[in-house]
């Protein structure tokens, strides 16, 4: 009977995860929104360094 019950389960599992992983493949709203979010704040933070960056190069320069 537990072999039965295991098998049952080891099926039933199989099946969800068959069936339940292509769904994950679609990106939702949220999900789109989301990125579009890390972009901006990716782009955002190489916008800062690269100021950065040309605010220490002009100090450079002006101290020679």
């Amino acid at each position: 009977m537990k072999k039965f019950i295991k098998g049952i389960t080891t099926a039933l599992v199989m099946a969800v995860m068959f069936l339940g992983f292509p769904g994950c493949e679609q990106q939702g709203p949220a999900e789109r929104a989301g990125e579009q979010v890390d972009e901006a704040v990716e782009e955002g933070g190489e916008q800062l360094q690269e100021g950065q960056e040309q605010l220490e190069d002009t100090g450079e320069e002006a101290a020679q």
